[in-house]
């Protein structure tokens, strides 16, 4: 079983931007699709963004394409989610999460998550 750990949540301003990290132990990171959620208080747990166990392919949710960008380092075992130009309506805990079901987006077609990061944007 793989273990996650995600960073870098925080509080910004809105039009700031954050790094998140998603750090991974346990089995080889490369067996794995890697995707961001986020829940907000009172929804459901979202799709944000997923990237193949080799970078070579990136998906994201309409609501943040073009500002957020996934990207990983198997060197390092961590899979990052650069976030732009951010959104009150971003604020959320974002989570990562791993599946071996290839290039999927809903949570429970993954079979390992992180215990998630808080980012709050302010107005």
């Amino acid at each position: 079983q793989v273990q996650l750990v995600e960073s870098g949540g925080g509080l910004v301003q809105a039009g700031g931007s954050l790094r998140l990290s998603c750090a991974a132990s346990g089995r080889p990171f490369t067996s794995y699709t890697t995707g961001w959620f986020r829940q907000a208080p009172g929804k459901e747990r979202e799709f944000v963004a997923v990237i193949n166990w080799n970078g070579r392919s990136t998906g994201y949710a309409d609501s943040v394409k073009g500002r957020f960008t996934i990207s990983r380092d198997n060197a390092k075992n961590t899979v990052y989610l650069q976030m732009n130009s951010l959104k009150p309506e971003d604020t959320a805990v974002y989570y990562c999460a791993v599946t071996s079901r290839g290039m999927v987006t809903n949570t429970y077609d993954y079979d390992a998550w992180g215990q998630g990061t808080q980012v709050t944007v302010s107005s």
